[in-house]
Parts: C-alpha cells; sequence; structure tokens
C-alpha cells in the first residue's frame, strides 16, 4: 500500500484515464475491536464498485472485466492489518493502486474519467509533510516524513554510499591530527554531494528538512553545503543512517512536536492579525465561498475537523447526514484541495485551536 504522496504522484492520478477510472473510499481502523468491521465494509464497498460497473452502459464488456480485475488484484494488496484512518482504491484499465492515509475518508464509490485524489491531498497536507536526512561519513540515507512516522525514500540517488577502503587515518596520525573521516578530503566531496542531491529533492518536492547525524558530520555539512542543509534544523544523533525507520522517527519526533506547537502558535497569530484587518474569514460558508474565489491565503484546520452537508446552489451549505442524497461527505478535503490549488498555505492545527470558528478558518489575499 501507498503512504506518501508526492507532487509527481499526484500530477500522475489527476491526469485523464479511459472511463471508467473507478475511486473506491473507506474508513478504516487502527484498533481493536473498530478494526474487525473494516474486512466486511471493505468487501462490501468492492461489491458495490462492480454492481456499478455492471450496470452502467457506458462500460463495455471487455473493458469491465479488465476494471474487476484490477479491483480484484488491488484487494489483495491491502493490508489491514496495518490499516490507518481510511483506504483509498484506484482502479481503471490496465492499472491499479491502493493508497492507505491517516485521515478518514467517507465511504464511497466514484466512476468517473479521472481519480478522486480531494481526499489523498487533505490527508498529505494534514500530515505535514518533511524529509530527515542522516548523514554519516559513509552512508546518507532519506526518510519520509509524516504524521507519527518515517519510511525511508529511495529517490534522488539515495541513499548514498562511499567505501572508505582508501582513508588514510596513519597519515593523518604523521602529520600530528586526530585520525578522522571528517577532516578527509574525500567526505567533504561527498557531503557536498549529498547536499546538492538534497537541493534536487527539495525542488521537486519542498517540504520542511531535519538533518540528524553526529557532531563532526554536521559540522562539515554546514561548512561544505548550500543553504539547504545549512538551514535545515540539525539534530544530533548519530548511527541513523543505517538504522530502522522507527529508530529515526524516535530521534525526530520530539522536534516535530516542538514545531508544530510553534507552527499552531504562529497561525493563531496570523488569524488574530487577520482580524483587525478585516481579512479574516471563518467557519464553513465563508470559507468554502473564499476558497473558490481564489482568496484564501492562508487555510487553518482542526485535525478532526469533519463535516457533511449538501449546496443549495446558493451562498449557504445545508448539514445533512450521512448517505442524504446530494450529500457532500468530504467538504473540508474539497476546501483543502481547492486552498492548495490556488496557493494558499494550508496548516492543520490540534482541535479547539480555532475557539469560534467552528474548526476551519482563513486569512483572505484581498
Amino acid at each position: 500500500m501507498e503512504h506518501a504522496l508526492s507532487p509527481a504522484a499526484l500530477a500522475e492520478l489527476r491526469r485523464p484515464r479511459p472511463y471508467p477510472a473507478v475511486s473506491v473510499l473507506t474508513p478504516t481502523h487502527r484498533r481493536e475491536p473498530e478494526n474487525a468491521q473494516d474486512p466486511v465494509r471493505l468487501r462490501n464497498v468492492v461489491a458495490d464498485a462492480k454492481k456499478q460497473l455492471e450496470a452502467d452502459p457506458a462500460v463495455t464488456r471487455e473493458r469491465r472485466i479488465d476494471v474487476v480485475r484490477q479491483l480484484e488484484e488491488a484487494l489483495t494488496e491491502v493490508d489491514l492489518a496495518h490499516a490507518e484512518d481510511g483506504l483509498v482504491i484506484f482502479a481503471a484499465p490496465g492499472e491499479h493502486q491502493v493508497w492507505s492515509l491517516a485521515r478518514t475518508v467517507p465511504e464511497r464509490v466514484v466512476l468517473s474519467d479521472t481519480f478522486l485524489t480531494r481526499n489523498l491531498v487533505s490527508a498529505q497536507a494534514a500530515e505535514r509533510p518533511f524529509w530527515v536526512l542522516s548523514v554519516s561519513a559513509d552512508r546518507v540515507t532519506l526518510w519520509n516524513g509524516g504524521g507519527d512516522r518515517v519510511v525511508e525514500e529511495r529517490v534522488g540517488g539515495f541513499p548514498m554510499t562511499r567505501s572508505m577502503d582508501n582513508f588514510d587515518a596513519e597519515r593523518q596520525e604523521r602529520i600530528g591530527d586526530l585520525p578522522s573521516t571528517f577532516r578527509d578530503e574525500a567526505t567533504r566531496h561527498f557531503l557536498r554531494d549529498a547536499d546538492t542531491a538534497m537541493g534536487r529533492v527539495l525542488r521537486h518536492d519542498p517540504r520542511p528538512v531535519y538533518v540528524t547525524g553526529e557532531t563532526a558530520a554536521l559540522s562539515l555539512l554546514d561548512e561544505v553545503g548550500g543553504s539547504i542543509t545549512h538551514d535545515a534544523v540539525h539534530i544530533r544523533h548519530g548511527g541513523l543512517a543505517d538504522s530502522t525507520a522507527e529508530t529515526v522517527w524516535q530521534a525526530v519526533h520530539p522536534m516535530v512536536t516542538a514545531d508544530s506547537r510553534r507552527t499552531a502558535d504562529q497561525v493563531a497569530r496570523d488569524l488574530e492579525s487577520a482580524r483587525g484587518r478585516r481579512a479574516y474569514a471563518a467557519g464553513l460558508d465563508e470559507i468554502w465561498r473564499n476558497a473558490r474565489e481564489g482568496r484564501v491565503g492562508l487555510l487553518a484546520v482542526e485535525e478532526n475537523y469533519r463535516a457533511i452537508v449538501r449546496d443549495d446552489a446558493g451562498d449557504h451549505l445545508i448539514p445533512a447526514e450521512s448517505g442524504d442524497l446530494d450529500a457532500r461527505e468530504d467538504i473540508v478535503d474539497e476546501i483543502v484541495e481547492q486552498c492548495l490549488e490556488t496557493g494558499a498555505d494550508v496548516r492543520f492545527v490540534p482541535d479547539g485551536t480555532l475557539g469560534d470558528a467552528t474548526g476551519i478558518a482563513g486569512v483572505l489575499r484581498y
């Protein structure tokens, strides 16, 4: 199952497909006893997708057989033992993908000529993705972080390794220096190359960076690198370039948590400032209208805020119940995606942060 959504992956998911491109969404659960229902709900929603394919006159028999086969193959890849809060299956002629999300999704089936991506986009924004670069003299590893985990990322030439066979510690001793791989010119070149490679990753997928390593490694990286790793958050913890994802997460978790608190505090200050200059909007109706007009510069959403509404084709969203006719069960995710598409800064903050804003607020551009 996929977890990390890069801009390139999102662009690929959004491209048009031959009809039908099927999106199957279902909420999942991390713990007992709630997760006991997940296998049944998953089978039922996939069965519903198959029925819709069967009943759709625009779907030829050949394509129906192909897409049904893709759905069945996707089912074999689902790992409910390690489920998060939502599951999305995409299936189209000749392809399928399975995405596990750390944010709940409504149960639904959509047949279209594109996949339904807004729940993925919102989940990724809520996870506050970041990079971790773990450096040592002979190995540099890149970790993809977000939510409550990191996973090793094999892109951009990472992990980078080099042989230490040619390191001449005896020569350094003869000239009076302490043996240190971090005084070696080859090590300088190695870490400079790592900094350059990290720059390419960030141009493709910009996000905050944490760099881990022993003090000597971080000092040398500061010396030979550019602004990318120099301006990153440094965590003095060696041995992580060859470590497990869980060990890396435990090392960076306190700093990530502290940064999240500072972000929430800054968002609160920005919203308060916006009130004073009448650039503040709050509540679903106001944010929804301004998001559609591209006026939202900063969107703040409480982490577990969800709302089910109907659109009356006017200026108001009407509260609705799950399963109601024409109910939009992921209106918050729609707003998040719309704001991101118009260049807004989207921040998820702890529940209760926004006070009387009822879960969602923003700073307007004009």
